[in-house]
């Protein structure tokens, strides 16, 4: 039972019953009505815009229109006032009976209310992380990690199927210079004294095992090869090394992948799936022979001043054409992105969304444009942009990590503060703002915290239980229908905690639409301060407390009121990845 949803069908099906609606019904659109939670409580439960999107298309006033539709909502079941605000806004009061007929709803749904299938399983890949395999994640992947793991997981509560997808950069450059730190490191195992790391090498000790292993697994034989021939071997190994150190890393903050997608599978034998999507684009018309102007300030890698095989990009939305194929016949990288693409495009997906570094904000329309290109304008493509995290200790910046070599590692946060603060608080600003972390503020078990706060509120609700047991040793819980009791939930308090309960549907699917897992973060802060708000006014009325062992039939009542606040809880938190502990120490 969803209150919004509800009131919006009630709303929609008052409209029609209206002449003037009935006589101009082509030429109005219920789509942009909204039905949401007044501004100011006091208002009422209930507020919709109807009366002010409908009024222009239907020539009439806004105030006259919403009077029309009061007086037909005044006469709906479970309504006990409507008015009208401002210019039109319509504000409706629901009775008690509505809110415990809500709540019970609530209680046999469990984890499961606020589930929608306004996803309507449309199949959804989001891509996150891939993070180059060329050492231990450091914290700037880590807001992209929680970012896109939360976000999977609410697009599939929210009636996605939903696929989680790492790309595995293991084909550029990077991972020729990834294969030359080892094979120094593995000179170094065998006993060579290597000195300082070059400039230009990966300087961090996690190489030392990779080159361990290596000289366990080929004595000296590496170190008689040429290059040409250790180089593929190294490769192999060390990109195998990192992606073991990467999944462990992921492991620690409860991220899990569907789909680990190599790159090299792009350019394997000859590149023939890169030569197949560039002659898929050609086909479509997209792709052209010639030159391009050269770009305002410093020239990228893959710029050429000749001619060369061209995206013709702009067509479809892009701010200049694209190179696809370098005068000398290799491929550039954003080739490789096309063949990436038209790979998810073929399995299926509806929407891909790929969650990057700020530092990727020039990717956007070339991505986007390919999309289009590709499917015909019938996929969705959308790229979410992280901001940086700043790291401090009581205000002070953080230092380097030893381990890692010139960055904070992933695994250093999430040792010392654990994965839940670190999972919490990555969602708890938008992703699109800059994000400070404080390791101090963050383990704080105070209303500052918001990751404590919120836990704590669920484990105060399994608190509730162990009381009940204490007070009622009869009582067998798990026999009692806490649904069929919440009729006798009656007190005004209780209403407002029921009603914020109310607005969870609402959040998913509003956070699941804008594709903003922060704002499940937020709600859930919200609701939680509701809990303790109710909780600390029992200190000072007992007759508001959820256990009181003089009266068991109403304290059976609140219990099934906790359950619901638990359920909820529990389902949010684990929506962005976070544990719902039952004590807290």
């Amino acid at each position: 039972m969803n209150l919004f949803a509800d009131f919006e069908t009630r709303i929609k099906n008052a409209l029609e019953t209206i002449d003037l609606i009935k006589e101009k019904r082509t030429e109005v659109d219920f789509a942009r009505i909204t039905v949401e939670p007044p501004r100011d409580p006091s208002h009422g439960d209930v507020a919709t815009n109807a009366a002010m999107v409908l009024a222009k298309p239907l020539g009439t006033n806004p105030r006259a229109l919403a009077d029309l539709i009061v007086e037909r909502l005044r006469k709906e079941p479970d309504v006990i006032d409507v008015s009208v605000a401002g210019p039109g806004f319509i504000n409706i009061r629901v009775g008690k009976e509505y809110w415990q007929r809500l709540l019970a709803s609530m209680i046999e749904a469990g984890t499961d209310y606020g589930r929608s299938t306004i996803g309507a399983g449309h199949r959804t890949n989001v891509e996150y992380v891939s993070a180059n395999p060329t050492g231990p994640m450091h914290v700037g992947h880590c807001r992209g990690a929680v970012v896109g793991d939360a976000l999977a997981n609410l697009l599939a509560f929210a009636g996605h199927d939903v696929t989680k997808e790492y790309y595995i950069n293991d084909a550029g450059s990077q991972i020729d210079v990834l294969a030359r730190s080892v094979f120094l490191r593995y000179r170094e195992a065998l006993g060579e004294q290597v000195g300082e790391i070059p400039s230009g090498l990966y300087p961090g000790d996690y190489l030392v095992p990779v080159g361990q292993a290596l000289a366990d697994e080929f004595g000296v034989r590496l170190h008689n090869m040429p290059e040409e021939e250790w180089m593929p071997l190294v490769k192999d190994r060390a990109i195998d090394a990192m992606m073991v150190m990467i999944r462990e890393d992921l492991e620690a903050l409860n991220v899990h992948h569907d789909v680990f997608f190599s790159e090299r599978q792009l350019h394997a034998e000859g590149a023939q799936r890169i030569r197949a999507a560039i002659n898929d684009l050609t086909f479509k018309g997209h792709v052209y022979r010639g030159t391009l102007p050269p770009p305002k300030g410093q020239l990228p890698e893959d710029w050429e001043d000749r001619e060369q095989t061209l995206f013709r990009s702009t067509e479809v939305g892009d701010d200049i054409d694209r190179p696809l194929i370098k005068s000398d016949g290799s491929y550039t990288y954003f080739a490789a992105d096309v063949a990436y693409f038209k790979d998810k495009f073929d399995r299926g997906y509806d929407e891909t969304i790929y969650v990057l570094g700020a530092d990727h904000g020039g990717y956007v329309k070339r991505l986007e444009a390919l999309a289009r290109a590709i499917s015909g304008g019938t996929a969705k493509l959308t790229v979410l942009l992280c901001q940086m995290v700043k790291l401090y200790r009581d205000g002070e910046p953080v230092k380097m990590s030893k381990r890692s070599g010139d960055f904070v590692t992933l695994r250093d946060v999430v040792d010392e503060v654990g994965r839940d603060s670190v999972r919490f608080m990555m969602l708890y600003r938008k992703s699109s703002e800059s994000l400070d972390f404080d390791f101090a503020k963050v383990t704080e078990q105070s209303k500052d915290n918001p990751v404590f706060y919120v836990q704590y509120a669920h484990a105060r609700c399994m608190s509730v239980f162990r009381q009940a047991a204490e007070a009622f040793p009869d009582l067998d819980f798990d026999s009692l229908d806490l649904a069929a009791a919440a009729k006798n939930v009656s007190d005004d308090n209780e209403i407002q905690l029921i009603a914020k309960l109310a607005e969870y549907p609402r959040i998913i699917e509003a956070a699941a639409q804008s594709q903003e897992p922060h704002r499940l973060a937020f709600y859930l802060y919200d609701l939680a301060s509701f809990f303790h708000a109710h909780w600390n006014k029992g200190k000072d009325q007992p007759e508001l407390r959820f256990v009181n062992d003089k009266n068991r039939e109403l304290s059976i009542a609140r219990l099934g009121l906790v359950r619901a606040v638990a359920s909820i809880l529990k389902s949010g938190l684990a929506i962005t990845g976070t544990a719902a502990p039952d004590e807290m120490r």
